[in-house]
C-alpha cells in the first residue's frame, strides 16, 4: 500500500503562483510514476501532469504546459507541481496519484490522495 497526502492547496489570486505537495508513505520503494489531477465542481477529474520514476520523463495537458511544472525529489518521497499564472478556471480540487506509468489516464494509476482545495479568485 501507498499513503499520498498533498498539501499547499489554497487560495490565490488569478495570475498569482501555488505549490503544491505530495507526499508517499508505505511502500515507497516500488518505482512508480506520478502524476497530477484535478476535478472542478461539476466536472469529471481531468489530467494535469505526470512525472516519471526517475523524473526524466514529464508529461502536461495542453492547458497546462509552460506554466505548471511537475517534479518529484525521491530522497523525500515527494512530487511537487508549482503553478504559475493561474486563472479562476483551475479552481478544483488537486490530486495526486501513483501509478506504473506516466499516463494521462486515471486507470492507470493505483493510489490516490485525498486532493487539496485550489481555489483561483478573479
Amino acid at each position: 500500500q501507498v499513503q499520498l497526502v498533498e498539501s499547499g492547496g489554497g487560495l490565490v489570486q488569478a495570475g498569482g503562483s501555488l505549490r503544491l505537495s505530495c507526499a508517499a508513505s508505505g511502500r515507497t520503494r516500488s518505482r512508480r510514476a506520478m502524476g497530477w489531477f484535478r476535478q472542478a465542481p461539476g466536472k469529471e477529474r481531468e489530467f494535469v501532469a505526470a512525472i516519471s520514476w526517475s523524473g526524466g520523463s514529464t508529461r502536461y495537458a495542453g492547458t497546462v504546459k509552460g506554466r505548471f511544472t511537475i517534479s518529484r525529489d525521491n530522497a523525500k518521497n515527494t512530487v511537487y507541481l508549482q503553478m504559475n499564472s493561474l486563472t479562476p478556471e483551475e479552481t478544483a480540487v488537486y490530486y495526486c496519484a501513483a501509478g506504473d506509468s506516466g499516463s494521462a489516464s486515471e486507470v492507470r494509476y493505483d493510489y490516490w490522495g485525498q486532493g487539496t482545495q485550489v481555489t483561483v479568485s478573479s
